[in-house]
């Protein structure tokens, strides 16, 4: 018979089992990132895509051209930049925190698009994510950039033009040789050009001689491919293309990446099957409108709304 005949007054619950007192060194689960869950990425979901600043916009330039189709998330970590006076180890911590910054966003497909950033943490952010389970590819931009620079090479000779961060950290030179180890890498380190071309000034004769003085070990090493190994330079190609030459072939870090990311979304049948033009948006952490203003000349787009956003993890000194 049921308890409601036997009139028996309804059991009590057992009181509940006190917690252990949490460690106050050990993280919450709400802040630890190795314990978020990630939805299984959809062909809807968006790329993302990140840079220190504005420079990073010749790349998602690029992927807009070649994947019309796909919805795109930029960050630009203008609050942190530049990238090239950080450590290794800051350069890591940032790549980390913005990449789970972005999969919380819904990203299906991160984009470094930063060459320190890329030498630094590239290795690193992809463990992270592995440990965490999070099938997504990570696309930097310095393999792809030196595939098609060695794959078009005639000569066996190629040129680099990068900052000094990136020529000093040797990743080009690593990213040749597992290519080709045949192939001669000319690598020049222009301090200053960036900040030239993100200052916004005009070009005068003083910027002409800069690059002229840039170019001459290439075109001495007779190189018939240059990769630019910076985001900022493929806004002065046309002046980089008269002085080395009509038989030398400039190789930026957006074509590269994005026949790299058609490749990844292929690969996991990610690709977006929508017929018309996808839509992109862009997060800064530093001044949105200022963010705006300059970003419209790299990106050659209207940018529309900058939302600001707060990142800030601690960095190693």
């Amino acid at each position: 018979m049921s308890r409601r005949a036997h009139r028996q007054p309804p059991a009590r619950p057992p009181p509940p089992t006190p917690k252990p007192p949490r460690n106050p060194a050990q993280p919450s689960p709400s802040t630890r990132s190795d314990t978020m869950e990630f939805m299984p990425s959809l062909p809807e979901h968006p790329v993302a895509v990140f840079d220190s600043g504005v420079g990073g916009l010749t790349v998602l330039h690029e992927l807009l051209v070649s994947l019309p189709t796909e919805d795109y998330v930029y960050l630009g970590d203008t609050a942190r930049l530049p990238y090239g006076d950080r450590t290794q180890a800051e350069l890591r911590t940032f790549a980390i925190e913005i990449a789970d910054h972005l999969l919380e966003a819904g990203a299906k497909l991160l984009v470094v698009a930063c060459n320190s950033a890329s030498a630094a943490a590239l290795d690193v952010l992809e463990l992270h994510l592995e440990a965490r389970q999070v099938p997504i590819d990570v696309i930097g931009v310095i393999t792809p950039a030196t595939q098609l620079a060695v794959a078009g090479s005639r000569n066996g000779r190629i040129g680099l033009l990068a900052t000094p961060a990136t020529v000093a950290s040797g990743a080009y030179a690593r990213a040749v040789r597992a290519v080709d180890p045949h192939v001669q890498l000319e690598s020049v380190a222009c301090p200053g050009l960036a900040s030239i071309i993100e200052a916004g000034l005009p070009f005068e004769d003083s910027l002409l001689e800069l690059v002229r003085g840039y170019c001459a070990p290439l075109k001495a090493a007779q190189v018939d491919q240059v990769i630019l190994g910076c985001t900022h330079y493929p806004l002065i190609a046309p002046m980089l293309q008269r002085i080395a030459g009509r038989g030398v072939t400039l190789v930026t870090s957006g074509a590269g990446v994005a026949r790299s990311v058609e490749r990844a979304l292929a690969a996991r049948d990610l690709l977006n099957p929508r017929l018309g033009e996808g839509e992109y948006r862009f997060q800064c952490t530093g001044d949105a409108e200022s963010f705006r203003a300059l970003g419209t000349r790299f990106l050659q787009m209207p940018l529309g709304d900058v939302v600001h956003v707060e990142l800030t993890a601690a960095v190693t000194a």
